[in-house]
């Protein structure tokens, strides 16, 4: 009797790659060639799917606004993106913890050594998915497009009336037709034959830094490209917070530093006071009226 064969995984990112086949029999300066060659492809990559990830981002910042949240779900590689992607909104946007989270197959030992056959569990998506709502997104991502973790995630997550998306390597997923939206990123055979830490990493990197900043451009904590929900948590990043006042006023430090300080600290409400001269107070309301959106609370006061 014939033991029983794995199932061959049939993704584009499993394939070998022609172009680097002699990769193990070519000079050190050969072989980063031939990486940095392969490394090209993800951004043209994502970039056909741009017109799918708008819709995607549409509906994030539609229902953030509602109350619901972002969920990551991903194992491997794609689930370490996904913590990295949401542990940086924080800081980054000043976006209060829990409105994008990640779930990651195993939790949070698997970030940092393999939790075998973790990712083989569609129960275990499931159950961490029990916490998305009908308001929320959900995003499974998945270079093959078939991980059982993140399927029994997304259907759990769709089973709850929550928009869902996958971020897959594979324009042909086996989850695709289980989500309204499928970011499909064809970045083809990878270096090495399916090392996807590489390119299908870099792409889905890519599609997630994309999704969740063009998110919070729609959430109005930007100020044409300057970060103005910034959490100023330490001295880079105070210095930070007063050089981005100095930039969208084009006036001089100390005036700047006054204005943070008789605001209290808060940036957009210094801003808003400098570009509309007002009081702080003025500035609030302003801030409040338009959503916390710079741009809106200009024009309230014009």
């Amino acid at each position: 009797m014939h033991p029983q064969l794995p199932v061959r995984i049939d993704a584009p990112t499993e394939r070998r790659n022609p172009r680097t086949r002699d990769i193990d029999d070519v000079p050190t300066l050969e072989v980063l060639r031939l990486l940095n060659a392969e490394d090209r492809i993800p951004a043209e990559a994502v970039a056909a799917v741009l017109p799918d990830m708008a819709r995607l981002v549409d509906e994030t910042a539609r229902r953030i606004r509602a109350g619901g949240r972002l969920h990551y779900f991903g194992a491997g590689t794609s689930g370490r993106l996904a913590v990295m992607d949401a542990a940086e909104l924080i800081p980054t946007y000043g976006l209060p913890p829990g409105v994008v989270v990640a779930h990651h197959a195993g939790g949070l030992r698997a970030l940092v050594e393999p939790v075998e056959g973790v990712e083989d569990q569609e129960s275990v998506g499931a159950a961490d998915a029990a916490e998305v709502g009908p308001g929320d997104v959900a995003v499974g991502i998945a270079a093959s497009g078939r991980t059982p973790y993140v399927g029994g995630a997304l259907r759990a997550a769709r089973a709850a009336g929550a928009f869902t998306a996958l971020v897959s390597a594979n324009p042909g997923a086996e989850l695709a037709d289980q989500v309204d939206v499928h970011l499909g990123v064809d970045t083809g055979p990878e270096a090495i034959a399916g090392s996807t830490r590489l390119k299908a990493a870099t792409a889905h990197k890519m599609v997630l830094n994309n999704l969740s900043t063009a998110v919070m451009v729609a959430q109005g904590r930007t100020y044409s490209n300057l970060m103005v929900d910034v959490a100023a948590t330490n001295d880079k990043l105070r210095g930070r917070v007063l050089n981005i006042v100095v930039e969208a006023t084009g006036l001089d430090e100390d005036r700047c530093g006054a204005a943070l300080a008789a605001s209290g600290g808060e940036l957009k409400t210094a801003l808003v006071g400098l570009l509309a001269d007002c009081s702080p107070q003025q500035a609030r309301e302003a801030l409040e009226a338009g959503g916390g959106s710079v741009r809106a609370a200009l024009r309230t006061l014009a």
